[in-house]
């Protein structure tokens, strides 16, 4: 009897290929039906979506604008650090542009709105495939993953996004020249440098994963820190729109994480070296 139970945990632990793509398909397609309700509720809310939230940053009073403009009033400087009128016309070119634009943006709302959601069928999947102890090391994945990534979200959408509209649409290579911006270049301008903040964020964790599997120590981390900035300034320049303002608020905050990340690995390196040491006392 012991064999035959040890021989049916054995086939219920050995998924094959086909299992594997069945499991994915009911992940994805809970995945789906979260989007769809995120998109759902977006759509309800389209107008406050599309008016205040994705052409928020090209209006003036956008909160970003007026907390830097009430800064510079409390520090003496008066309106020196408000911002003008942006001067920027929108337009759409394309037959289907707008149509198609709206259920981009509704698609995106969605994938932030459900995001949470959907790393926990990723995670579901993969989980599986961990032993108790990495899954013991894994513990707070979701909470932490899903942070970051709206901590992220936050930041290019409140900062990034800001500083780069108004360097765009104020700088002019001639008072001739008026900037006339197309719906589709804006938001292609919009998607990767708020989504990507999102995912860049996520630099803490993925050390932090790599320094738990011992692929990498703080040590290392410190001592490659000339190669890891100009990773940081290659990844700030391809997420940015082509400006230096855009890549010098976009590299910072990385650096600071990657900083953060080389504390986090040290202390894993500390720790895993208490327990081998116990183990083997």
């Amino acid at each position: 009897m012991g064999l035959f139970s040890k021989k049916n945990l054995d086939e219920k632990a050995e998924m094959s290929f086909i299992d594997h793509l069945e499991a994915l398909r009911g992940h994805l397609f809970r995945s789906a039906i979260a989007v769809t309700i995120g998109m759902i509720i977006a759509g309800i809310y389209n107008k406050f979506i599309i008016d205040q939230i994705v052409l928020g940053p090209i209006h003036r009073d956008f909160i970003t604008f007026r907390k830097i403009c009430e800064l510079g009033q409390r520090l003496g400087m008066g309106d020196k650090m408000c911002i003008g009128k942006l001067n920027v016309s929108m337009q759409n070119v394309d037959t289907t542009g707008q149509v198609s634009l709206f259920f981009t943006s509704l698609f995106v709302s969605g994938l932030v709105l459900a995001f949470p959601y959907v790393f926990y069928e990723f995670w579901k999947f993969v989980k599986p495939a961990l032993t108790k102890k990495e899954l013991k090391k894994t513990r707070g994945v979701i909470f932490w993953v899903s942070f970051l990534f709206f901590l992220g979200i936050l930041f290019g959408y409140f900062v990034l996004m800001p500083f780069s509209m108004n360097f765009l649409g104020s700088f002019s290579m001639s008072d001739t020249i008026q900037n006339i911006w197309t719906i589709k270049s804006y938001i292609n301008t919009m998607m990767p440098l708020v989504l990507g903040a999102g995912l860049a964020f996520q630099l803490p964790l993925v050390i932090f994963f790599l320094a738990k599997i011992g692929l990498i120590t703080g040590k290392f981390l410190r001592n490659n820190r000339r190669y890891a900035i100009v990773i940081i300034l290659i990844i700030a320049a391809i997420i940015t729109p082509p400006d230096v303002v855009s890549q010098i608020v976009v590299t910072f905050p990385l650096w600071i994480l990657y900083e953060i990340s080389i504390l986090l690995a040290a202390r894993e390196e500390k720790e895993r070296a208490k327990t081998e040491k116990e183990e083997w006392s």
